[in-house]
């Protein structure tokens, strides 16, 4: 399937580990289920060669499709593996699928993928499977695999349909200003060619000029603007090419792609609780759209924000925090380094507190939510009040 459109934290463009995984044993579900669960296990050690070989077949019985996806295909081929573990794993779960699959089917319309693209992708899918996973194959796991992808499919037909009666596959934006902060992280701001709602706390997917059909996410670092301009934070990493076009290359005036905005990482307005706000590096990005968010509805209510850097000169968004709290005494911004201490970032946030009635909202690279989950956990914070979109929504079991 093209690029499915799943998370990578909005410091980079890179593919990240999973959160955590947790979900269902391989004994339980239903008998469909325990089928699909059985041909993942069988093909876990050869998943690299399953997925090739997928992506062979329909290049090969299916070669007008091979416009549809990137030329390098290892990051490609990743997403695939992900999105099967993902069916293995809540096949029976319809709450935790239905998002995730209805965030799949609008990522899907920017690459052009229309509803007679499935049955050839469903086809090659179980083309792969039956010749890698033999030992387990049969006709029951054959056709448990059919009612599944033809629900997974459908759900993402529909989801798309509905979102084509009202917004574009994609946007296009300009370019209008690009701050290099740092040698390696820079703010971009753009201007959509039509409106582009959205919510602070989300994240959208974006395609540079230099390397077609490679999308990477990154999240709003502001809330939505009056002018309709938009702000991101990107920082450059080793291979990336999305993330080193946009920080090295970007210029004002250059014309990039917008995919529909998505995440759940949001504010309740409907409550006046706490927000305790944790973002470390470039993922300090969506807690201060969250921060603005917050001022532009008008309520007084506490929000601590723990901004945690390698050094200070990385703490780039600090000054437009300390800002806002020299107007807003009810926000106080903490910032922690690794110099400053030989604690974990989230650790630091055990000195301060109690969190009780507090939501908590975590951005950062995927060591750091790990740990600052954990943290929130252990200090009493339950994980209903814990908010983070993940990097990989499709590894996490509906926390």
């Amino acid at each position: 399937m093209p690029d499915a459109d799943v998370r990578a934290w909005p410091s980079t463009d890179a593919e990240r580990a999973p959160v955590r995984r947790s979900g269902p044993t391989a004994e339980q579900g239903s008998p469909d289920a325990l089928l699909i669960r059985r041909t993942m296990a069988e093909i876990a050690p050869i998943a690299d060669e399953v997925t090739s070989y997928f992506y062979a077949l329909l290049f090969v019985r299916h070669p007008e499709l091979r416009e549809m996806f990137p030329a390098a295909m290892d990051v490609q081929r990743e997403r695939l593996l992900k999105s099967l573990l993902k069916v293995a794993d809540h096949v029976d779960d319809t709450a935790i699928l239905t998002g995730y699959l209805r965030n799949l089917g609008l990522g899907h319309r920017k690459y052009g993928t229309r509803a007679e693209h499935y049955p050839a992708l469903g086809e090659c899918l179980l083309g792969a499977l039956s010749a890698y996973a033999a030992p387990v194959w049969n006709p029951e796991t054959e056709a448990a695999w059919v009612r599944a992808y033809t629900k997974i499919s459908q759900a993402m037909i529909d989801a798309a349909a509905m979102d084509e009666l009202r917004a574009p596959a994609w946007w296009h934006a300009e370019v209008v200003s690009h701050d290099l902060r740092t040698s390696d992280v820079a703010v971009l701001t753009v201007r959509p060619d039509q409106p582009y709602p959205f919510l602070a706390g989300q994240y959208t997917s974006v395609e540079t000029p230099w390397w077609p059909r490679v999308w990477r996410h990154y999240s709003f670092a502001s809330a939505p603007r009056s002018d309709g301009l938009l702000t991101f934070h990107v920082k450059a990493v080793p291979a990336g090419w999305v993330s080193n076009a946009l920080v090295h290359r970007a210029r004002p005036g250059d014309v990039l792609r917008l995919g529909a905005p998505v995440g759940s990482m949001t504010v309740d307005h409907t409550t006046d609780s706490g927000l305790l706000c944790l973002g470390g590096g470039t993922g300090i990005a969506p807690i201060k759209a969250l921060v603005e968010d917050v001022v532009e509805h008008g309520v007084r209510r506490p929000v601590e924000v723990f901004y945690g850097a390698r050094t200070g000169h990385d703490l780039y968004a600090v000054d437009t925090l300390l800002g806002l709290r020299q107007t807003h005494p009810w926000l106080a911004v903490r910032t922690v380094t690794d110099q400053q201490t030989p604690l974990r970032f989230p650790d630091a946030v055990r000195d301060y507190g109690p969190w009780n009635g507090y939501e908590a909202y975590l951005s950062g690279p995927p060591g750091m939510i790990r740990s600052g989950v954990d943290v929130l956990r252990d200090i009493g914070v339950p994980s209903s009040r814990i908010r983070y979109d993940s990097v990989e929504e499709l590894l996490t079991a509906g926390s």
